[in-house]
């Protein structure tokens, strides 16, 4: 728990924050490795152990530089520093607060593993520059500090980051870097961009339009005295970094950090291996992530298919998802537009089914998400995601869509499949029928929106669902029961939309009702469910997605102090039942349960309805 240092935004792992010193410092923050150890630098390293004969003249020289700061700066306190390759059995010594300075400002300790984690605002990934193209250890080492230490406290991983780095490094959850390689680059000729490094001799121009490199060319740069060419490189190195910080601060504003990390990941082989082997960390990534956010998530490559948010949607199909009472499946393929509904192609096979329509049950087959049963075809990112269009589909692809498919049908049974599709989708239709053994019927003349072959599937239908009876009422029902298992867990339906209640509001704006009381509505922004405090009282029994404060009432928004105990299945954005002695409200969360539990810092839940318990 730290109490100088508060994250204010979060996307996935990456999040902004500011340190509470004199002069909030905004994170991710990048410190001037030349003021490290200077009174005016807003971070101080207290210096190492290996200059003082004994702890009593550390904590002295610490009790010194508190002194002429004051509270204004955060100190990494004194400590006993080797490499990460050191043996595990060579202890690693720390200094901790001198005796009357427990209270008196901001302070940073080195990580070390073994070692209790104590609380301090934040710590330092020893030796992190070692870790550099060894994407393996360096991740290993980062989960571990994220498991130990407390949520809301800072990071630093010094001697690592340079603008080709940055942004993968802030993506995985580190809140504060050093300068240092970038001045060393540019003593050395190293000129650094984003896109990767160069030496100086190797250029053809100057491809930096900033304020070190509109100052010069690279004629007079080379020509230079080897000081002044090194302060000028040194000026361009460290420019690169800051503006690489702030395009990243804005994606985590913007909540597109994934997108830009999935392009930038390409510049070096080790970057491209630490992203692929932080998707293999489902667990951890997914806890991270916003069960929906505002913005597209745009998948352009075959990372995109790894992305939390996509396996986990794909996870609660499987682990959640009930289908509505019919025996006949139709299988159709996706289109550009989102909600499928609301596309031409879509369309023009609504029409074609016609009044057979609400006995079927529809299932859109699609990449990368693998399939969406219609009831969920609002739900966030089914109606939020833009893919590459090219009509090739690579073996991944395939494999992946055809597994979700397969798994699919081999939990949930039907008399008649019909496929209404053609070229890829029906290959992966074909794999998967001939793998289960399953007769499905194509309906499809060479093109699905040819006039014949909507004729043929309006045909095929009528034929299959002779003598059915369903009510337009149920089929509304069917999808806020499938939004309801998908949001709070396998069940939720059954009691957010039970016997004998009413739907009301046109689609997709529906409402559910019990008598005169509303349990929930659909947000068709997200496509998920939120929740009234009727609501909220029928959901609380199964204790799942609540957050338990304590004697008090809650006013606009709950504050991580003020969190009891809250369900690790929560996670950012998601609908939450708050339940105190005092009162119940709803609300959306902030940060996950994980979060809410650990920190000391931080809105938890932005409320939306609150009640005063009797």
């Amino acid at each position: 728990m730290t109490r100088y240092f508060e994250v204010q935004q979060r996307d996935g792992a990456a999040r902004i924050g500011k340190f509470l010193l004199k002069e909030d410092i905004r994170t991710p923050y990048i410190i001037d490795t030349r003021s490290l150890g200077k009174p005016e630098s807003p971070i101080i390293d207290g210096g190492s152990l290996w200059k003082y004969p004994g702890f009593e003249e550390a904590q002295e020289h610490l009790r010194e530089i508190r002194q002429k700061t004051g509270e204004d700066a955060l100190i990494i306190l004194p400590h006993q520093d080797l490499t990460p390759e050191a043996p595990k059995n060579v202890t690693i010594k720390l200094v901790e607060k001198a005796e009357g300075m427990e209270d008196s400002g901001a302070t940073g300790a080195i990580y070390i593993t073994g070692q209790q984690v104590k609380e301090h605002d934040l710590y330092v990934m020893e030796g992190a520059g070692c870790f550099e193209n060894n994407a393996r250890a360096f991740l290993s080492v980062l989960l571990e500090m994220k498991k130990n230490i407390a949520p809301d406290t800072a990071i630093y991983a010094p001697n690592i980051a340079i603008p080709e780095n940055l942004a993968m490094l802030i993506y995985l959850g580190v809140d504060v870097f050093d300068n240092t390689k970038a001045i060393v680059a540019g003593h050395n000729d190293i000129y650094l961009t984003t896109a990767g490094q160069f030496y100086l001799d190797s250029l053809a121009e100057l491809p930096c339009r900033c304020s070190a490199c509109s100052s010069t060319d690279l004629t007079s740069l080379r020509a230079m005295d080897k000081k002044s060419r090194a302060a000028i490189l040194e000026k361009h190195n460290i420019n690169a970094m800051e503006a690489e910080a702030a395009l990243v601060r804005e994606r985590i504003r913007a909540g597109t950090l994934r997108e830009y990390i999935e392009g930038q990941c390409r510049v070096n082989t080790w970057l491209t291996a630490l992203m692929r082997l932080t998707d293999a960390e489902y667990d951890f990534v997914e806890s991270q992530n916003a069960i929906a956010r505002n913005n597209t998530l745009v998948a352009t490559c075959g990372e995109s298919q790894n992305r939390a948010e996509i396996v986990r949607y794909a996870k609660r199909i499987q682990e959640r998802y009930t289908p509505p009472a019919s025996d006949v499946l139709l299988l159709l393929p996706c289109s550009a537009r989102k909600p499928y509904s609301t596309s031409n192609s879509h369309w023009k096979f609504i029409n074609a089914l016609g009044k057979s329509r609400k006995f079927v049950h529809e299932v859109i087959i699609t990449s990368p998400l693998g399939i969406v049963p219609r009831e969920l075809e609002l739900t966030y990112p089914a109606a939020h995601y833009d893919t590459t269009v090219t009509g090739y589909w690579d073996a991944e692809e395939r494999e992946w869509v055809a597994s979700c498919l397969e798994d699919y049908l081999t939990k949930h049974k039907y008399t008649s499949i019909v496929a209404h599709v053609e070229d890829a989708y029906r290959v992966i239709c074909e794999m998967v029928a001939e793998k289960l053994g399953i007769n499905i019927i194509y309906t499809s003349l060479g093109n699905v929106s040819s006039p014949e072959s909507l004729k043929n599937l309006s045909k095929t239908v009528s034929e299959l669902c002779t003598g059915r009876k369903r009510g337009h009422e149920q089929t509304q029902k069917d999808l806020m029961k499938a939004v309801a298992d998908y949001q709070f867990g396998k069940g939720s339906g059954d009691i957010l939309v039970p016997e004998g209640s009413t739907v009301k509001g046109p689609f997709p704006k529906h409402q559910i009702f019990v008598g005169k009381k509303q349990l929930i509505t659909l947000i068709p922004q997200y496509g998920t469910l939120a929740i009234t405090i009727e609501g909220a009282k029928a959901l609380q029994e199964q204790g799942r997605y609540t957050v338990k404060i304590d004697d008090f009432v809650p006013r606009g928004s709950l504050l991580a102090p003020g969190v009891i105990d809250a369900d690790p299945l929560i996670r950012p954005n998601d609908e939450v039942i708050i339940i105190g002695e005092k009162a119940i409200a709803v609300g959306r969360a902030n940060m996950n349960g994980d979060e809410m539990r650990r920190s000391n810092r931080g809105v938890a839940v932005d409320l939306r309805h609150v009640k005063k318990l009797e």
